[in-house]
């Protein structure tokens, strides 16, 4: 939800996260196996390069203690008490509160190791962070409009220049001599991260028939606080500006088609010169049977 928010406001935000790098780095480092202590330097060669086209949203552990020689970064902790998040194991997993405390303590104890080993310390300083968020009391929505409002305030720069990507080049690269490795310029950054396969099998159509879009570039206020301030946002998947026309795929069980049907009824209501077409579950599969696509598309 944070991406989807950050993107929505401008900020054309790029989700890199724990998997995303190691495949990264398997693509960028064929063949070397890095020494921990290279690790971050390693990585931040590759984000750098990333970071002169959009905003990166890094949520992999150990996050904190990348990028350190660059000031265009902004370092947010998310906190919750252990019993919400034992929750949120115990859904995830579904496990039995037993199973999900233990997974936890050794998740935990796994990324303080695995800092240890990279950066010579277990966990970031409470002055390394420029803001700390709540998340047993904070929504989704709530801490990505906080988010986006500090981007602002702080006044980072849409992207990194060429001049500050090169000298973080040069620095990371003098460490990464010393232990022999060479970046190879081969990892591709994949330009959209969907959330889902019937979005990417929708863009790839798109494609397909040469029609310009954008994905997720705007969230809608639903409803307001007595300040002002949005309470609901809705984001529709795609905009073909060609068309002036956003897009919102709907391939999941019916509980959520509603929940999703009540939020498109609001959004026309509140903003009758926008354009939406729903696509439901049989309109998508027409699409997919009528170009000879898979069948089965999962949501």
């Amino acid at each position: 939800m944070a991406r989807v928010i950050l993107s929505s406001e401008g900020l054309d935000c790029e989700l890199i996260d724990e998997a995303r790098l190691a495949h990264l780095v398997a693509e960028e480092f064929p063949g070397q196996q890095l020494p921990a202590k290279a690790w971050g330097d390693a990585v931040t060669a590759l984000l750098a390069h990333a970071a002169m086209e959009h905003h990166l949203l890094i949520t992999a552990p150990g996050a904190e203690f990348l990028l350190v020689r660059s000031a265009h970064v902004l370092r947010v902790r998310l906190q919750a008490n252990e019993a919400a998040l034992i929750g949120c194991q115990m859904l995830t997993y579904n496990e039995d509160r037993a199973a999900a405390k233990a997974r936890l303590r050794r998740e935990l104890a796994d990324a303080k190791a695995l800092n240890r080993e990279r950066f010579g310390r277990q966990s970031a300083r409470e002055e390394t962070f420029d803001l700390t968020l709540n998340a047993g009391t904070l929504t989704s929505d709530q801490m990505a409009t906080m988010l986006v409002q500090l981007v602002k305030a702080k006044g980072l720069p849409p992207r990194l220049n060429a001049a500050e990507e090169a000298q973080l080049q040069f620095e990371v690269r003098l460490h990464l001599a010393r232990h022999g490795i060479t970046p190879a310029g081969r990892a591709p950054l994949k330009r959209r991260i969907f959330a889902n396969k019937s979005e990417e099998i929708f863009a790839n159509l798109l494609d397909f028939y040469r029609i310009e879009w954008h994905y997720e570039p705007r969230s809608f206020a639903l409803a307001w606080d007595r300040r002002n301030q949005p309470l609901e946002m809705f984001t529709p998947d795609f905009y073909l500006p060609e068309f002036d026309l956003y897009v919102e795929l709907t391939t999941m069980k019916q509980s959520l088609v509603t929940k999703k049907n009540r939020k498109v009824k609001l959004l026309k209501q509140i903003y009758p010169e926008v354009n939406i077409q729903v696509f439901y579950q049989r309109d998508f599969q027409n699409l997919v049977f009528k170009h000879g696509l898979p069948a089965m598309v999962h949501a």
